[in-house]
């Protein structure tokens, strides 16, 4: 093992002490230490971190950003053992973050996404009943796609409709309510499951054909597939509506009902935002500028407020 590598190794053992999973850039840091050396350079520079980081081609700006800032990141904790480290300038790749306006479904393509799912062939004729029970959960309860990938069978309460969500993003674990039409179609897609591989090879509540826990792969590369069929994304469009949207329709959806039902948003923003499993209540807040209906209705809330049409 080379010095780079152990203290890449070091590196990713501190951070993830630290509760950063660095899944992503645990891989992408590796391949940039042997593609240094096979440039046969022994310390990081602004040039070689700058050359592997806009290797490829056809992406946008933004990747390259994210690469080389993954590189600065490793290169600040390694200077402080190799004084020839050099840190990139973060102004080599400058980029400014914006997040993509969310694509929110009608009822009417959620209920046309889940009946393409329906119709899906499989040998065992266990992928139709998962991926459309997976798709109408992620509509109905704005979970993150890894989320109800993760469930183990203990997590999902069929009793009580209550589902456990483990260690996900921020490192958080949290308790997902869900209505009772939701836990019929769960229970209706347990029974089904077991019937028709009574011998999984994982203790995941959905399962592939295989017996063996669904991954992010997969399930995009079917949703992707079905989106063609359906006309979600035309036949050579390698963009379009995307399935974290589901999420996103469901928090703007609540809030819309929200606003509608003359309910206290500001004092409910809270709960949404546990349920969703954000990090502050200010990523709930950005759907509201992000949709302009939410927009224009917290407008309106907030000039009767002014003119004391509504109470504090």
């Amino acid at each position: 093992m080379t010095k780079l590598q152990k203290a890449l190794e070091e590196y990713l053992a501190v951070r993830r002490t630290m509760g950063f999973k660095l899944h992503l850039a645990g891989r992408l840091l590796h391949r940039f230490v042997e593609f240094a050396e096979k440039e046969k350079a022994s310390f990081i520079t602004t040039k070689l971190a700058l050359k592997w980081a806009t290797q490829p081609k056809d992406v946008q700006p933004a990747q390259w950003a994210n690469r080389l800032g993954m590189v600065r990141n490793f290169a600040k904790y390694h200077s402080t053992i190799d004084l020839r480290t050099e840190i990139p300038s973060a102004e080599l790749l400058p980029y400014r973050y914006r997040r993509k306006p969310p694509y929110i479904y009608t009822d009417a393509e959620i209920s046309k996404l889940i009946s393409a799912a329906k119709k899906l062939p499989s040998p065992r004729g266990l992928r139709a009943p998962t991926l459309s029970t997976l798709f109408g959960l992620l509509a109905v309860t704005g979970m993150r796609m890894s989320e109800p990938i993760n469930l183990d069978r203990k997590d999902v309460d069929l009793k009580n409709g209550i589902l456990t969500i483990r260690q996900t993003k921020f490192d958080k674990s949290r308790l997902v309510p869900v209505h009772s039409s939701t836990i019929n179609k769960l229970r209706k897609y347990a029974r089904l499951r077991d019937k028709l591989c009574p011998k999984a090879k994982s203790p995941s509540f959905f399962i592939s054909g295989r017996g063996t826990r669904l991954t992010d792969w997969t399930v995009r590369r079917w949703f992707v597939i079905l989106s063609h069929q359906i006309g979600f994304r035309g036949t050579d469009d390698s963009y379009g509506p995307r399935l974290h949207d589901l999420r996103h329709g469901f928090a703007i959806k609540t809030l819309l009902n929200w606003y509608k039902s003359g309910c206290d948003v500001e004092n409910n923003m809270p709960i949404l935002t546990t349920y969703l499993g954000h990090g502050h209540v200010t990523d709930t807040y950005w759907y509201i500028s992000a949709t302009p209906e939410l927009l224009q209705l917290a407008t309106f809330r907030l000039e009767k407020r002014k003119k004391g049409e509504l109470r504090k």
